[in-house]
């Protein structure tokens, strides 16, 4: 590959931390509260807990997967990581569910949620243009180049964060809701393992989106000392804003009534600052849900970058090919392209209950790696090993099989068919690759 394809190597550890925040801390923190108290029947005791025990399955398998990325820094991801332990068949299907599925159904998500708070907040029904206009700008930014897209990342991880930080501090100061926190558990009626099930699921999907810096490793400056800082640093920042900010919303409003409000953020910041202090929230709302469309539409576009690379898609031309700023420009537009179409169906949950299941198959053969290439490649060098192995792993292996075997068994008839339907668009790429393969020949 010529030098006019190589990305640049710009990116430092505060960008690729803040991608790691920026992505996460997008819309479940403000908007999962709702369905988990609705799960645990308005009591505190098992959302609290679901929210640490998400977040430790979130560490387990940042510091699992760490050590893929480290051993195997090259730009793409979960793509790299499972054609070189397995077979390029398999990390083209993971790389496929990410360009088809993933990647695009949450920037769609995030474009939705945008659209309805500034509509609601205007007054008015422009969902879904606003919606449509927030993909178009991100994706204009991300094609100007890495630098901008990632200074941008940045500035939202930052303004984001404001906000967060004020409603933990004066909620925990002001709040006067007498409120326990971690009792009753459940509601009269309610199964604890259930409601651990369903309300973990929420959890994790707030937690979605750390692996998303793996996919800009190959545009990092020293991904061997960074990578594993931004990862886990990032991952552990989040879980601690998420504890307390949950503690600083039970603090001022109690779980029974959390669980009616779709928008707990907003609600909370009127009981502590006044309308005004509502407004203000809100705003900042929708700076973290663009941050963290901002993030997936940067690391969308890797994937389908290292693809077109490979010649694994169609068109690989086209999107292998790098503009002016350095950045792959075609992909960049095919990913923004699928979301806006994505966002035409409206559906924040179900874009993103979408995206979530599609990717933690692949997460957790990602996280099956570590114990494979330990195996079959000891020689190799490792900068970074997981600690306590094999336990870390085992246990990150063993939260990604539940959220699996919870979102086919124990979710409902429509997160059952929901997924049946991921794996069916993930498996239609199959002919796909034999497609491109027999062309390459």
């Amino acid at each position: 590959m010529g030098s006019k394809n190589e990305l640049k190597k710009d990116l430092g550890v505060m960008t690729a931390m803040s991608i790691v925040v920026g992505c996460v801390i997008g819309a479940g923190v403000f908007f999962k509260p709702y369905a988990i108290y609705q799960a645990t029947g308005g009591a505190p005791g098992m959302g609290i807990l679901s929210w640490a025990v998400g977040g430790l399955l979130s560490i387990f398998g940042a510091l699992t997967f760490a050590e893929v990325a480290i051993m195997i820094p090259k730009t793409g991801g979960m793509v790299a990581y499972l054609s070189e332990t397995y077979s390029e068949k398999l990390g083209f299907l993971a790389g496929w569910m990410q360009v088809i599925i993933f990647y695009p159904s949450f920037l769609a998500g995030y474009g939705v949620k945008v659209g309805q708070e500034l509509s609601a907040l205007w007054g008015g029904n422009y969902a879904l243009p606003i919606g449509i206009a927030v993909i178009i700008c991100l994706v204009a930014v991300n094609c100007i180049g890495s630098a901008a897209a990632g200074k941008m990342q940045i500035i939202s991880t930052v303004c984001k964060l404001i906000p967060l930080f004020l409603i933990m501090a004066v909620g925990f100061i002001k709040g006067g809701s007498g409120a326990s926190f971690f009792s009753p558990m459940t509601g009269e009626g309610i199964s604890p393992v259930g409601a651990l099930g369903s309300t973990l699921l929420a959890v994790l999907f707030a937690f979605e989106g750390w692996t998303n810096v793996g996919a800009i490793a190959g545009e990092m400056k020293d991904p061997g000392r960074d990578l594993p800082k931004a990862i886990v640093g990032g991952v552990s920042i989040i879980m601690a804003v998420y504890i307390l900010i949950n503690l600083a919303y039970l603090k001022v409003i109690p779980a029974d009534e959390l669980m009616h409000l779709e928008s707990p953020a907003a609600a909370v910041a009127v009981k502590l600052f006044g309308s005004s202090g509502g407004m203000l929230i809100k705003i900042g709302i929708i700076i973290s849900v663009i941050g963290a469309g901002n993030g997936f539409l940067m690391a969308g576009s890797r994937v389908a970058y290292q693809m077109a690379v490979q010649r694994t898609l169609p068109a690989s031309d086209k999107l292998s090919a790098l503009n002016s700023g350095s950045v792959p420009a075609g992909s960049i537009i095919l990913i923004g392209l699928l979301g806006c179409l994505y966002s035409l169906s409206g559906e924040f949950d179900l874009l993103t209950d979408l995206g979530v299941f599609s990717c933690w198959i692949f997460y957790t053969l990602t996280f099956m790696c570590v114990i494979r290439l330990r195996r079959t490649h000891p020689e190799w060098e490792r900068k970074y090993k997981v600690p306590l192995y094999p336990v870390v792993p085992v246990l990150a292996i063993a939260g990604g099989l539940f959220v699996i075997v919870s979102q086919l068994f124990l979710s409902g008839t429509r997160a059952m068919v929901m997924s049946l339907c991921s794996v069916a668009i993930t498996l239609a790429g199959l002919p796909v690759y034999s497609y491109m393969k027999r062309k390459q020949k």
